[in-house]
């Protein structure tokens, strides 16, 4: 079994930052992607961003420029910086990290998610 754990959402003013952290533990032999999604009140999962083994990472456009992704792969851990925070930013965001399961597809495991609020 593999556990996601997520840390560092809260409150903050617009224009503010806020790091995210999540920390896979369990049973893992490897992570081929893990990165963010993120669900605001009434809407629909959407990604924010994701991070290959090899350090790639993809950007929804309404984030590109403003959020950062990175990954510790000896510690499997992925973090998102945020910078310019919009109140269009507030949501749920939940840790995803995708790994290999033996003869069958990967296997994608969720984290409990955090609150993100971005208000004056």
């Amino acid at each position: 079994q593999v556990q996601l754990v997520e840390s560092g959402g809260g409150l903050v003013q617009p224009g503010g930052s806020l790091r995210l952290s999540c920390a896979a533990s369990g049973s893992i032999s490897s992570i081929y992607t893990m990165g963010w999604y993120r669900q605001a009140a009434g809407k629909e999962r959407e990604l924010v961003a994701g991070i290959n083994r090899g350090g790639d990472g993809n950007y929804a456009d309404s984030v590109k420029g403003r959020f950062t992704i990175s990954r510790e792969n000896a510690k499997n851990m992925v973090s998102l910086q945020m910078v310019s925070l919009k109140p269009e930013d507030t949501a749920v965001y939940f840790c995803y990290a995708v790994l290999p399961t033996w003869g069958t597809s990967p296997t994608t495991y969720w984290g409990q998610g955090t609150q993100v609020t971005v208000s004056s």
